[in-house]
């Protein structure tokens, strides 16, 4: 499935304006950026197989683990990996969309301190 840039960036960003608002208003001090591929680095660092799959990745410290004395600190990084995702659609039933949002939604979960046990948990993952 071949999508430019601009157009993955715009499903993105789609998926992002979706949320619903009390979710967006609670978002602080996060950037979401695109890349193509994870890293070696990203895949040792989880301790995952590089023959894994990987669609998204958090890097940050979680709402529920912000303290008092949180400031003057990096925005927390939501990367979504546009290679991953693309393969996952195709895979599935085509619809990079939903695949997009899933993934935009699953990474702000970890965002606010939700873990992948707990998305299994609530069959969100």
């Amino acid at each position: 499935m071949d999508l430019t840039e601009e157009q993955f960036e715009q499903l993105v960003v789609k998926a992002l304006d979706s949320l619903p608002p009390f979710i967006l208003a609670h978002m602080e001090n996060v950037d979401v950026v695109i890349e193509e591929w994870p890293s070696p680095e990203d895949f040792d660092e989880y301790g995952l197989d590089d023959n894994g799959t990987m669609l998204g990745l958090y890097e940050g410290v979680p709402h529920i683990d912000r303290s008092s004395g949180y400031g003057l600190v990096l925005p927390d990084k939501i990367t979504i990996f546009a290679g991953p995702v693309l393969n996952e659609a195709s895979d599935t039933d085509g619809d990079v969309e939903r695949v997009v949002r899933e993934t935009v939604i699953h990474e702000i979960a970890h965002h606010f301190g939700i873990t992948d046990e707990r998305l299994l948990e609530i069959d969100r993952y």
